[in-house]
């Protein structure tokens, strides 16, 4: 399928934003709740939360390659009502073996309340995208949830150097509040251990975003609700000890002051500092934050980046960090037409610079970006939007500095 580019203007910022591709709701699927990763081509690679030519059409993963001007999204993998997954609902991870693999929210088995508890999958891309717009489903599900394990996973998935998958569940597990987990890997077999079953209360509870691991193999993540009286979401750190994992709360959020309720994976940068978003609240008026957590001989230091405006629904991803330290996030609402934002904070002496780079419009550039940022090499940042576009049903967009 080849795409003509719609060409969108910020210029005030000098930024110019293209529409990659519009969803259209049917082969290609429509709601893609995620972003993107890219491969070393600059192929991006995603997945949408419905969609697809079957009858049962809950979500496709899809691949979008530049071809002469032009953008060509093939259709790697449909995803329907059965035992193999469905609704995939988080980005895609490039393993060691060079296969993509991520999560489905629901399926698997007949289990959570006849929903199924959620899949983890590997899916085999092709070397080309062939002139069809679809291509041979090369996906297999290596771990199927079963509730006392986990359910309804929603993140992506990790690798450790060892080739070890590592993500969590918002719900199942010992107390039904989430776990975080690990597959081990033994050629074609995949062994699954429960490293942590969250409990609601104060370690926090319903984990929607990932995992990242640092240099040591520790594990850092973010969970939505639990903490402190309000329920507002803690920052976490799990660390492989001698008897197993020792879990710890790095920070629990006060609204007023820090923002709540953080939905994102946390980044970490070069020098093992923690960035994250919250999706509401905060010192800005309400809009979420992004804040940074820095390690210490005493603990962690926690600290608001920037507070957002009141606007509705604020930061849903990952904040994304560039080599020269510059932050950049989406806000799922807000922005100068309310249908979301892109921007960009800049380090300076005593606190950041804040620039938007793009305010959504819904058509024809799409509303409620959601997923991460991807940034290649030229320094051209791309992402996803859940809705909008020409078509309504979400949309794959550049921004070039």
């Amino acid at each position: 399928m080849l795409l003509g580019s719609v060409l969108l203007a910020t210029p005030a910022q000098g930024q110019m934003l293209t529409v990659l591709h519009s969803f259209s709701g049917g082969a290609d699927g429509f709601q893609p709740q995620a972003g993107l990763v890219q491969d070393a081509r600059g192929a991006l690679y995603g997945t949408t939360f419905m969609g697809g030519v079957g009858y049962y059409a809950y979500g496709v993963a899809y691949k979008l390659s530049e071809l002469h001007s032009n953008w060509i999204v093939a259709t790697l993998s449909e995803f329907g009502h059965d035992q193999n997954g469905y609704h995939p609902f988080s980005r895609l991870t490039f393993g060691p073996d060079e296969a993509l693999y991520g999560t489905t929210e629901l399926g698997g088995n007949s289990g959570c309340s006849g929903y199924g508890c959620g899949t983890v999958f590997r899916l085999t891309p092709p070397a080309t995208i062939p002139h069809s717009a679809y291509t041979p489903d090369n996906r297999t599900v290596i771990y199927r949830f079963s509730q006392t394990d986990g359910s309804w996973p929603l993140a992506e998935v990790i690798f450790d150097p060892n080739g070890n998958l590592y993500s969590t569940t918002s719900q199942g597990g010992t107390y039904g509040a989430g776990t975080i987990f690990k597959l081990t890997r033994n050629g074609n077999n995949w062994t699954q251990s429960v490293l942590y079953n969250f409990q609601a209360l104060a370690d926090g509870g319903q984990p929607l975003g990932g995992l990242i691991m640092d240099a040591a193999g520790n594990l850092y993540g973010t969970n939505e609700q639990g903490g402190g009286a309000c329920y507002c979401g803690v920052v976490f750190e799990l660390s492989p000890s001698s008897g197993g994992w020792t879990y710890q709360v790095l920070h629990t959020f006060v609204p007023q002051t820090d923002g709540g309720w953080p939905l994102a994976s946390l980044s970490m940068d070069a020098h093992g500092n923690l960035f994250g978003t919250t999706s509401h609240a905060g010192p800005g008026g309400g809009g979420g934050t992004v804040f940074e957590l820095s390690p210490s001989a005493s603990g962690w230091n926690f600290q608001v980046v920037y507070g957002l405006p009141p606007q509705g629904d604020g930061p849903a991803g990952s904040v994304l960090i560039d080599r020269s330290g510059n932050l950049y996030a989406t806000t799922e609402g807000g922005g100068a037409y309310h249908y979301g934002s892109v921007f960009k904070l800049t380090p300076q002496s005593g606190g950041w610079a804040y620039t938007s780079l793009h305010d959504f419009q819904g058509f024809p550039d799409g509303q409620g970006p959601l997923g991460n940022l991807v940034m290649d090499s030229d320094g051209n940042l791309y992402g996803t939007t859940w809705e909008g576009g020409e078509r309504g049903s979400g949309t794959v967009w550049e921004i070039t500095p």
